[in-house]
């Protein structure tokens, strides 16, 4: 089972609207009634959705003591599809047009048979589709946390995961929203009491400490302020740099961490590219701080995180917060069984967001006004000092 064995990688959704107080034989059995290939439709073509039990590419035999490990749910969800790609289409459709001109005075298809053209081209795919030998199939894996009402999706969110969450919604009638950098800063400010502080907040240049417009890279249909999370990575870079490596979160425990092994930048205008630096401490690196002098932001950061004695590396992405790579670092004689590893996946999700929230904290607050002062003067110290060398 993925979530239970090897590195991690997964984005967050929040889990509204299921009544269970706890997860039942009722609930394998949805699961059991909803599993991939269990349900098949009589077109040739088209998108399958349905629950696999974890093991492999076609268990479908769910079990409550299999499944349901430490309050939380680990399945995975498998896609289906039946169709015929679109070059090989444009090429039969190409060879078909080929054999008619062949035969035409003109040399050219007439109207009419371009149409049959068309037609014997759909025949052919009806006759392939049927055969199953474009059949492709993914599986993508899950793991409900219904204790503290989040679902980990294995996988980057695009098309697989909104057929993967289309499914929970239906069958389980709950609601799903997906846990950004923007929406993660929204919650919090609720309960913080800080929602128009941060609903106020803009964008801002970190060379000059001024609001500036929008990123390229936001998305265009939600208001989220997902750009606090290529925020956060800069703060944290510079807090690392030069206040602490060591951060208190609000329950009081500490976090000690590092950037480590890969860093991304993008100008946020969209002007001067992209950048990826792969070392082991890439912030350390002359042309980590360049790309930021010359306007660009972090939008990925590798990092190891140590907390309660427990050590992560990961590479968080800064507007999804979505995690890939993560390892879990054990003791030589540590017993680690299933139920240690969901608390350590908690665990990491839970750090990751008290480090966010730390930041949000002072963005909204009036200490962001010192921390921005420092952190542009920090910025401009280290272009005259690498001006000085270059000379």
């Amino acid at each position: 089972m993925p979530f239970l064995r090897g590195s991690l990688g997964f984005e967050r959704f929040s889990v509204a609207g299921f009544q269970a107080d706890r997860f039942g034989d009722e609930h394998i059995e949805i699961f059991t009634q909803n599993a991939a290939g269990r349900n098949e439709s009589s077109s040739t073509e088209n998108v399958h959705v349905g629950f696999l039990a974890g093991d492999h590419l076609f268990d479908q035999a769910f079990d409550l003591s299999k499944n349901v490990i430490n309050d939380a749910v680990h399945f995975s969800v498998r896609i289906d599809t039946n169709q015929i790609p679109a070059a090989i289409r444009a090429a039969w459709l190409s060879m078909e047009l080929a054999g008619y001109a062949k035969d035409s005075p003109s040399g050219v298809p007439t109207k009419s048979q371009r149409k049959e053209a068309k037609e014997a081209v759909e025949q052919r795919c009806e006759v392939e589709t049927a055969s199953g030998k474009y059949r492709r199939m993914q599986q993508f894996p899950l793991l409900w946390d219904y204790a503290n009402g989040l679902l980990y999706f294995g996988g980057s969110v695009g098309n697989s995961s909104a057929y993967c969450t289309d499914l929970l919604e239906r069958t389980f009638e709950i609601e799903l929203r997906r846990l950004g950098a923007g929406v993660i800063a929204q919650d919090w400010a609720v309960e913080a009491d800080r929602y128009a502080e941060i609903d106020g907040l803009s964008p801002i240049s970190f060379l000059d400490g001024e609001t500036t417009g929008g990123h390229v890279w936001a998305n265009e249909h939600s208001n989220a302020p997902d750009f606090l999370g290529n925020e956060f990575l800069m703060w944290l870079w510079w807090t690392l740099e030069n206040e602490s490596d060591t951060i208190t979160l609000a329950d009081e425990t500490e976090v000690t961490l590092m950037l480590a092994k890969t860093l991304s930048l993008e100008c946020p205008m969209g002007e001067s590219g992209k950048e990826t630096i792969s070392s082991e401490a890439p912030v350390k690196l002359p042309e980590a701080m360049q790309a930021v002098r010359s306007g660009k932001l972090p939008r990925k950061s590798g990092m190891t995180l140590v907390r309660d004695g427990r050590t992560f590396d990961l590479t968080l992405q800064a507007e999804t917060f979505g995690i890939s790579g993560a390892k879990i670092h054990l003791d030589e004689d540590e017993e680690f069984d299933d139920e240690d590893r969901i608390d350590a996946i908690r665990t990491l999700g839970e750090t990751v967001d008290g480090l966010f929230h730390v930041f949000c904290d002072r963005r909204s607050s009036d200490a962001w006004i010192k921390d921005i002062k420092k952190i542009t003067k920090w910025l401009n110290v280290s272009d005259r000092s690498n001006q000085k060398a270059a000379a």
